[in-house]
């Protein structure tokens, strides 16, 4: 593997703080000490760096154009998804999606419903113990989603996010007094426990699971709109359609590791199909229909504590930071702010322009600055 492309992670990082103004706390001083301690081994792979000064003067007025999102215009009862970009049954795309909390252990593997999501994000819940959000459109004949899994404070604000209604089974403490900001469907209080069932082959807290049936039927209880609001926007820029994002100035990147330590998973990128496949636990992360694969990752660094004494996690996704975004083999630094506190997330390149997602799913990695060190990104081999 190109050790090179390792050595070069603090210096992006770097550049991003430099360019996008993100600044001041510990996580950022200690990746400008890492980068400053690395320089002289990046020197020789010049191709990575950039000169925003020159590269600002110079940038064609024309080239944001090419890449600047097509309106969500109907074509043949088709619409473009807010969750990959892509043309899909405008019933489907203009419905406001699910946001349902999936487990993570090994013992609720297979994931079911996960290959419908068209995001995902994944963070750590307690301890080193990580947990998904899958958010779905797709769901309409899905019989069992699941296992379902409790909620975490910050799932809250993802989920607010894409507008989403958002399902659990429980809750922590901690994000109970948050759960107001949002519909929500859940699992143990109230009219919301009939959208789950707990299923015979396997092992309590692991089999609870929801249906579409269910979920509607709490939906309409609850009297939850599906329509989106009149003010969303949308959350990600897409590339138009046919057209495919070329990340320049960037890492190979055709293994990614987040450094999760509890499942240990990886993101392996096949040039056949423009994919990236996702491992775990030592093997093909797999759903209960197919292996998983996306055509985005991003790792998203945020400040992380834990909750008074316990190992519940308290994540910051409000304070801005810096992470990278990895598609076609290749990545990028970038930095990260949130459009106030119930906002929309945007990610920002070196010359803080918000970047242009690939159509396709995409997988957030939340990430603990603290953990920056373990992440690993690899070129081909």
């Amino acid at each position: 593997m190109k050790k090179k492309d390792l050595r070069l992670l603090p210096m992006l990082l770097l550049a991003v703080l430099l360019a996008a103004g993100c600044g001041g706390g510990k996580a950022e001083e200690a990746a400008a000490t890492a980068a400053l301690e690395t320089s002289t081994e990046a020197e020789s792979t010049e191709e990575t760096t950039t000169e925003p000064e020159t590269e600002t003067e110079t940038e064609p007025e024309t080239e944001p154009e090419e890449t600047e999102p097509e309106e969500r215009v109907e074509v043949d009862g088709k619409i473009k998804s807010y969750l990959t970009g892509e043309m899909v049954d405008v019933k489907k795309a203009n419905r406001r999606p699910l946001a349902i909390m999936m487990s993570n252990d090994k013992a609720a593997m297979p994931n079911y419903g996960i290959n419908r999501a068209g995001v995902v994000y994944e963070a750590p819940v307690e301890g080193e113990m990580n947990r998904y959000m899958a958010l779905i459109e797709d769901y309409d004949d899905l019989e069992r989603i699941g296992s379902v899994r409790s909620c975490r404070t910050y799932y809250i604000y993802f989920a607010r996010e894409f507008d989403a209604i958002y399902a659990h089974f429980g809750q922590s403490t901690f994000a109970k007094p948050d759960l107001k900001y949002i519909d929500n469907i859940n699992g143990i209080e109230g009219v919301g426990g009939s959208a789950y069932f707990r299923s015979k082959d396997r092992k309590s807290p692991h089999n609870a699971y929801a249906s579409f049936k269910g979920i509607q039927k709490a939906i309409e209880a609850l009297g939850y709109s599906q329509e989106y609001s009149e003010d969303y926007q949308g959350h990600y820029k897409f590339a138009r359609n046919g057209e495919q994002i070329q990340l320049e100035n960037s890492l190979d990147a055709y293994q990614v590791y987040p450094g999760y330590s509890y499942n240990k998973p990886w993101f392996q990128y096949n040039e056949d199909d423009g994919l990236y496949y996702r491992y775990q636990y030592g093997a093909e992360h797999k759903g209960d229909e197919c292996p998983i694969a996306v055509k985005n990752i991003i790792f998203q660094y945020c400040a992380s504590g834990y909750f008074a004494t316990t190992q519940y996690r308290n994540i910051d996704v409000h304070n801005s930071q810096y992470g990278y975004y990895i598609t076609n083999g290749r990545a990028i630094p970038v930095s990260w702010k949130k459009d106030g506190e119930f906002g929309v997330t945007h990610y920002y390149n070196t010359e803080n322009e918000e970047i242009t997602l690939n159509q396709g799913k995409t997988w957030v990695c939340i990430i603990p600055t603290s953990d920056f060190s373990k992440t690993e990104i690899h070129g081909k081999q």
